[in-house]
């Protein structure tokens, strides 16, 4: 069933599962900067329609200043990630049905947000977290670029721009589906841009070593957005040194926006298997905690 509106204090939409069993996550995603939750709902590319056909509940909620979803007074990373915990925890509280708990989706932004999440998340139910589209260091110029846009709360991405840094080589996705993920096209709070360049890269190391969940990764080889290279992607992997496992690896010719490529479909499945091996991991307790 899917549904949309709100989901605590979140809007955002919903593949909600008729599927029972206790050994089935919920499973929650958080979209990236310039985009809404309709990233992860885009017709031939939806998470949400992969978790309907596998009878996984899925919530893509729109982000702290994102949708309906109020901005906070603290939009850097870490902040979103402080109140994003409890907040979670009221979406799980009312959707878990006989979920056993909780695994996080994450990508670019939204991935650095819900590793924020995954090293503190409070009350949360947390199994698992799957990100990609996040690393560590980004190129030179790109903090100079973020620094200089306008002093306002948001920024507009013109579509030419954006087509230009989330998309690969051609080939590598269908020019249809570029034009159809503009739909989902939002502004962007500068502030979280600056973090992504700054803050973020000084924090990543200590926020990755509190993981201690199971850690699913995934990055493009032809990411515009950050250094990648295989050396990177297992530095990055290290990092999650108190993680029980972590499944990390590049995904070769494509570019930023992995699951809006042809290899999306494949990603997707490959993050709700995760979602399914965490859950079946970690036995219910019997009260869903």
């Amino acid at each position: 069933m899917r549904a949309t509106g709100r989901f605590g204090v979140f809007s955002g939409r919903a593949s909600i599962s008729q599927a029972s069993g206790g050994t089935r996550p919920l499973v929650i995603a958080i979209h990236g900067g310039t985009y809404t939750s309709a990233y992860f709902d885009v017709d031939g590319h939806s998470l949400l329609d992969q978790a309907e056909r596998n009878g996984i509940t899925a919530i893509a909620i729109d982000r702290y200043g994102y949708g309906k979803t109020p901005f906070i007074d603290d939009m850097s990373i870490l902040g979103q990630a402080a109140l994003l915990s409890g907040a979670l925890n009221d979406v799980w509280t009312q959707y878990r049905a006989d979920a056993n708990g909780v695994v996080l989706i994450g990508h670019s932004i939204g991935a650095a947000i819900a590793l924020g999440v995954a090293g503190n998340p409070g009350e949360l139910p947390l199994l698992g977290i799957a990100v990609s589209g996040i690393g560590v260091r980004t190129p030179a110029a790109h903090s100079a670029m973020w620094n200089s846009l306008p002093d306002l709360p948001t920024v507009e991405m013109p579509a030419a721009v954006k087509d230009q840094l989330m998309f690969g080589p051609p080939g590598s996705f269908d020019p249809a589906v570029a034009a159809a993920s503009h739909a989902t096209d939002a502004p962007v709070p500068k502030a979280e841009l600056i973090d992504i360049v700054g803050g973020w890269q000084a924090q990543a190391a200590a926020i990755c070593s509190s993981v201690r969940v199971p850690v699913h990764y995934r990055q493009a080889e032809q990411d515009r957005l950050w250094i990648v290279d295989k050396d990177e992607v297992e530095a990055f992997a290290r990092r999650f040194s108190a993680a029980p496992r972590v499944d990390a690896a590049m995904i070769r010719n494509t570019g930023h926006c992995m699951e809006l490529h042809a290899v999306g479909p494949a990603l997707q499945l490959q993050q709700l298997g995760f979602a399914l091996q965490c859950a079946v991991e970690r036995p219910s307790s019997g009260d869903g905690t």
